[in-house]
């Protein structure tokens, strides 16, 4: 680590206070992006997909519930595959909490993968969550939200990921890739995508990104493109620590 100067305790909330005025400033710019976010213009859908669940076919205006919002999460879970992308499931974990607080607020939320599901429910009891999760085996829901590709693609190391093509680069070289799909269901039954990201843009939404960037060593990430396979593991896959955190 970088040494630091160690200070007095009036220094020290001096530059606190200091780095807290440029905090505010970001908060009050995110305000106002997520207005503008929440402006952007609307796709209407016009397939009618139907994907596997525990109980059967479901549509996608059955993962709606009562609610006319609905956040799907694309989980890289390929057919045959035995276990999800570790950093999918990373970003569960993080999920599975907030997925019990949103339907109380006219907010769904739903994990979709394209293995089928015979191959997602003991991976899913494996990890102990709760959350909705379907299969969207033999359908076209993944390529057509932008996070499937084709041999041939990966092959020729060009792929259409986050809205524009992206050559060569080892993250992206994947049949299946993670990202996010809004949806709102108006009360016709007309269902729209209002948002979408993918990439970095789900650093947002990942509590546990927020929390190391606020520790002195930060993510501490070991490889200059800070891919997060490169540490992270399912949570039931770490090697216990030297010293256990106190009071667990």
């Amino acid at each position: 680590m970088t040494p630091h100067r160690i200070v007095s305790r009036d220094e020290w909330t001096a530059a606190r206070r200091a780095f807290m005025a440029k905090e505010k400033e970001l908060m009050r710019k995110n305000d106002v992006l997520s207005e503008e976010r929440r402006s952007l213009p609307w796709l209407k859908i016009e397939k009618d997909y139907v994907f596997e669940g525990p109980n059967g076919r479901v549509t996608l205006a059955d993962l709606f519930g009562g609610n006319s919002q609905l956040i799907v999460y694309h989980f890289m879970l390929a057919p045959n595959a035995k276990a999800g992308y570790s950093g999918c499931s990373y970003f569960t974990d993080q999920i599975q909490g907030a997925s019990l607080h949103l339907p109380h607020h006219d907010v769904s939320m739903a994990l979709v993968s394209r293995a089928p599901w015979r191959d997602i429910a003991p991976f899913k009891k494996r990890m102990g969550w709760t959350i909705s999760w379907v299969s969207s085996h033999g359908t076209s829901f993944n390529r057509d939200f932008g996070v499937q590709f084709t041999p041939e693609e990966i092959g020729a190391g060009r792929v259409d990921y986050n809205f524009g093509t992206i050559t060569t680069d080892p993250r992206y070289m994947s049949e299946d890739l993670p990202g996010i799909s809004v949806f709102f269901r108006d009360q016709d039954g007309s269902i729209y995508l209002t948002y979408s990201a993918y990439a970095r843009g789900l650093d947002t939404f990942m509590a546990g990104q927020s929390l190391l960037d606020i520790t002195p060593k930060g993510r501490n990430e070991r490889t200059a493109d800070g891919r997060l396979n490169d540490w992270v593991r399912h949570h039931d896959s770490y090697e216990e620590p030297e010293a256990k955190a106190c009071c667990a």
